[in-house]
This record gives structure tokens, sequence and C-alpha cells, in this order.
């Protein structure tokens, strides 16, 4: 399954679950995160989407690190099913 897909699916599941959803870019920064995800209690928390069996590059990985440096959560999804699961775990946290 292509990126975009697996993105869609889990950003349509999120809204539906109440989360607001942001496509996220930054013009001064590269290799961001691609989505911003907004709970109802006002907690964010990022997501980078990938095909099936893909890692982030390397100035993703240094970018992922600096947000959990900050401790902000970042999550590395490449299928819908974990996908799926990231946004109900991160609603357990309400």
């Amino acid at each position: 399954m292509l990126e975009k897909q697996i993105e869609t699916k889990v950003c349509d599941y999120a809204k539906q679950r109440g989360l607001l959803v942001y496509k996220f870019t930054s013009p001064a920064r590269a290799a961001v995160p691609d989505r911003l995800f907004v709970l109802p209690n006002g907690r964010m928390f990022f997501c980078e989407f990938k095909r099936q069996g893909q890692k982030p590059a390397i100035p993703q990985q240094r970018e992922h690190n600096r947000l959990r440096g900050h401790e902000v959560s970042v999550f590395v999804v490449d299928n819908v099913e974990a996908g799926l699961r990231m946004v109900d775990e991160m609603l357990t946290t309400c």
C-alpha cells in the first residue's frame, strides 16, 4: 500500500474519533513529520507516514529525535493497522 493511502485511512479514522488532523509543513525546517494530530484534551502528537517496510531518512530521524527531546510524541507508521492503534492508544491518554 502506498504511503498516501495509509495516511488517508489513518487520518480519516482519527477525524471520525474526534481528533483534529493537520498536514504539517515548515518552510524554515526540512524533514518535519507529515501530520500533526490534536486530541480532544489539547494534547498534540506527530506522525510520519511511510510505505510498508520503509524507515525515515536520516534527516527525518534527526528531527524526530529533536522533537522527542522536547517531550513531543512522534510516531512512524508504515501500515494502516499500526496507525489505527496509534490513534486509539493516544486517545486513552485523554
